[in-house]
């Protein structure tokens, strides 16, 4: 069985001291939004997290359902707080509905999973995808793939759209299947890597599927553009999309994956962004919030007070510990 190891050192975040570290030319001030979360981030999921005694932080609140003992969070998706175990037993619980819940015996480590309606699609570790149907319990849809080695902890959730669902895996593709007919419709190559190559961002943008690897990020319309960067972390504004290489690098591209603008910060190590108000907000790992004009011809940094932690984002605040960072 060939193991799925994840590269969590990328997630928890701890001072390095043979690293150089990002030193700002100048620094605004002390940014002043902070405030106590009256939880602590315990561990995270695509858009939702663990806290403290095994409660999800989701849309903005604590949910008083707690995640079953020996399981990971998986996310919140549909109203549905979904975990599992090592072994695959897959556990759906409604956050609004105590007795509303559902349990699947899957038998394969699962990488991630979302619901839409009545039907459940699971990623699993070894790459392989599904749909099921909730109120049947059964199997509507599989389709192989090849099981990675090594994946960044980025791992997307399937999305659905219309009669579709997207699975971005675990070897840099995505992968559509349309969930009335049971059919996989197409299967389009974002990066080819050995290790690390999983899709770490999806979206929509100006109506054209964008995702991105570690490694490269795909443009999906009519046309198929690729470009190779080395990616930290995306966002996008319905527009345009914005890129945190591993270069210190902040770019922003156009939906054709066409370069508007960049701005480069030597041995910056970026932890997530936000977009409020015409303007974008970068983490930096070593104390520091960047704020943007979209532009980017414009920036101020300031200094930020940030503990070790996972780094979870919602509800334009960075959550870190038992605090948060808020951009508005």
């Amino acid at each position: 069985m060939i193991k799925l190891l994840i590269l969590s050192v990328a997630l928890l975040f701890t001072a390095c001291s043979t690293r150089e570290s990002y030193q700002p030319k100048e620094v605004v001030g002390d940014w002043e939004k902070y405030g106590d979360s009256d939880f602590s981030i315990e561990n995270i999921a695509p858009n939702a997290a663990l806290v403290e005694d095994k409660k999800v932080f989701a849309s903005g609140s604590v949910n008083k359902i707690k995640v079953p003992d020996g399981h990971s969070l998986l996310g919140f998706s549909d109203g549905w707080i979904l975990s599992t175990n090592i072994v695959g037993d897959l556990s759906l619980q409604h956050a609004d509905d105590f007795a509303l819940a559902y349990s699947f015996t899957l038998k394969k480590t699962i990488a991630a999973a979302s619901v839409n309606g009545d039907t459940l699609a699971v990623l699993f570790a070894n790459n392989e995808m599904a749909l099921y149907s909730l109120s049947e319990k059964n199997l509507l849809l599989k389709i192989q793939g090849n099981a990675p080695l090594a994946v960044n902890y980025k791992i997307i959730t399937p999305y659905f759209r219309d009669d579709l669902v997207l699975f971005s895996t675990l070897d840099g593709k995505v992968v559509i299947a349309n969930v009335k007919t049971k059919k996989k419709l197409r299967t389009s190559i974002v990066s080819s890597e050995d290790n690390f190559n999983n899709i770490i961002y999806f979206n929509f943008v100006e109506n054209k599927i964008i995702a991105a690897t570690a490694h490269k990020i795909m443009s999906l319309s009519r046309k198929e553009a690729r470009e190779k960067y080395d990616i930290r972390g995306v966002i996008d504004d319905g527009r345009n999309i914005f890129l945190a290489t591993k270069q210190g690098e902040i770019v922003s591209i156009t939906s054709d994956l066409q370069i508007n603008a960049k701005a480069k910060f030597p041995f910056a190590h970026f932890l997530g962004m936000i977009i409020s108000n015409d303007k974008l907000y970068v983490l930096e790992k070593a104390g520091y919030m960047i704020e943007f004009s979209k532009d980017l011809l414009e920036y101020k940094v300031y200094d930020v007070d940030l503990d070790e932690g996972y780094v979870f984002i919602q509800d334009k605040k960075f959550y870190v510990d038992d605090e948060y960072i808020s951009v508005e």
